[in-house]
């Protein structure tokens, strides 16, 4: 594709050196993985700076460069200058890929908590239903014949990354494609030249702050990806915008006054609401009642925030025509998501839970659907990652405080932070609620100790909950990131002590 073709919808792009037109057969933001004819974008990222890496890239074989600033590269070399490398780059990529969301529905799914097991459950819904569709999520990409794990550790993938895996789907024959569209992604406009059809909010909480700095900013980022409904251009699907009626910021987002706004929840007021739910350890079973009708609800899923993310999934599918009757057929069939509420049995005479719960809100959660299951005492292991929300430390540790009978302080993900410092500003919160270490609570940077000081507090009937990592196959010290598997490890020091 000529380099002038790719810029037709991008607004202050401005040619510096170089020749205006040249063939480009590749977009890459990571100077490693650039090959010939590519054209390269400097993204200014939180910790590395694209344009720092330009000149590597064009050693590699780019011959054009995509930059928000002029850039001391060879005068052959074409340098194309725009505002924002990050807003373009989603229009660069999607006229370089076909723009596939134009031939696809799709639907994004935003809000702190539920995002992946809401996405992939839509997912699977419409596959049931006969809707070959496409799933972008934290856990896993499926572009709608197969899964992959996602390894890239971003819930929301580059716009680029987005436009091509839309194009495979579209490729495959897919109809449908859902992608979960984190915070982070709609400031950083990777939706922006996405066609997006159906929105879903699951809730919002205290999150993100480190980057949006305040939840004012951090809820106007969610709702971007209403807007992009509004904005949508005409297309043989329907407009659905799906909200939380039980959620507190709901007034905020009916404000912006989305098309075909379908609400979801446990209170009468909701459009798709649970009436009649029976909460169990291993499964689900509710009435669901919506326009469309009432109809039984057999999920695997556990625990009351499973239902309300059940209850959005049915809301956008019926509001895109999907009969409610075999929409709810497909929940039963749902094999869940890897690291959400994932259960864990290696001869252990307690209940030991993997899941990804890793804010105060869904901590939280997660702690209170427990305690409705388990007839004995909860033990919590958890920890909060480096260079991400500090203020939601000491939160964390006073949630567990007051949710959890024992748990155990330790390392996810530090980064270049110190892990001590992490666990300390963790165990203040859990200080003010008056806990006392030792009694309530214990500390370990070692993560895999820190099971084992678990797993020697519980006792038949108890439940371990194993939070914070849930699905991810890593865990990041400084600059290196090491292989980690919680189920695996958890399970296998379960097998060591049990034996």
């Amino acid at each position: 594709m000529q380099l002038s073709d790719l810029f037709t919808d991008v607004q202050r792009a401005q040619v510096l050196t170089g020749a205006p037109d040249v063939p480009i057969a590749q977009l890459c933001y990571d100077s490693r993985e650039v090959r010939a004819g590519a054209l390269f974008i400097a993204l200014q990222g939180l910790h590395r700076d694209g344009h720092d890496y330009a000149a590597a890239a064009v050693a590699n074989g780019a011959t054009a460069v995509l930059a928000a600033r002029p850039l001391a590269l060879p005068e052959h070399v074409t340098q194309v200058l725009v505002p924002d490398t990050w807003q373009a780059l989603g229009q660069v990529a999607a006229a370089f890929y076909g723009n596939p969301s134009r031939k696809l529905c799709v639907i994004g799914v935003t809000g702190t908590d539920g995002k992946s097991t809401t996405t992939t459950l839509i997912g699977h819904i419409l596959r049931a239903c006969g809707q070959p569709t496409g799933v972008i999520t934290t856990v896993a990409f499926h572009d709608s014949r197969q899964e992959f794990p996602n390894e890239t550790r971003l819930t929301t993938q580059h716009a680029s990354d987005l436009q091509q895996m839309l194009r495979t789907i579209r490729d495959q024959g897919g109809t449908h494609a859902v992608i979960e569209a984190s915070s982070h992604g709609l400031a950083l406009h990777k939706l922006d030249a996405i066609e997006i059809d159906a929105a879903v909010l699951t809730n919002l909480t205290h999150e993100h702050l480190d980057f949006h700095k305040t939840l004012e900013a951090y809820r106007e980022a969610k709702g971007r990806l209403f807007e992009r409904v509004k904005a949508r251009a005409q297309k043989p699907f329907p407009q659905v915008s799906v909200l939380n009626a039980d959620d507190e910021h709901y007034p905020y987002f009916a404000s912006l006054k989305s098309p075909g706004l379908r609400t979801f929840g446990f209170g009468e007021q909701a459009d798709v609401r649970a009436i009649d739910v029976t909460l169990g350890a291993d499964r689900t079973e509710f009435t669901v009642v919506a326009p469309e009708g009432q109809t039984q609800i057999h999920s695997p899923l556990v625990c009351r925030f499973n239902v309300a993310n059940t209850l959005a999934a049915l809301a956008v599918v019926t509001g895109l025509g999907v009969p409610l009757d075999a929409a709810a057929a497909a929940v039963s069939s749902f094999p869940g998501v890897p690291g959400r509420m994932q259960v864990i049995a290696a001869g252990q005479p307690f209940a030991v839970i993997v899941d990804y719960a890793h804010t105060p809100n869904s901590l939280r959660l997660v702690l209170d659907a427990l305690r409705g299951v388990t007839p004995g005492r909860l033990v919590a292991v958890f920890g909060s990652a480096g260079e991400r929300d500090v203020e939601k430390r000491a939160l964390m540790g006073a949630v567990a405080a007051e949710h959890a009978d024992y748990f155990v302080i330790t390392g996810e993900d530090p980064r270049s932070e110190d892990p001590d410092v992490i666990c300390r500003q963790i165990e203040e919160g859990a200080l003010q609620t008056g806990c006392v270490y030792g009694r309530d609570y214990s500390i370990s940077i070692d993560r895999t100790q820190a099971f084992r000081i678990a797993f020697k507090q519980a006792r038949p009937g108890d439940t371990v909950l194993l939070a914070g990592k849930g699905h991810e196959h890593s865990m990041i010290w400084g600059d290196e990131s090491l292989p980690w598997d919680e189920a695996r490890i958890a399970a296998e020091t379960l097998a060591e002590m049990f034996a």
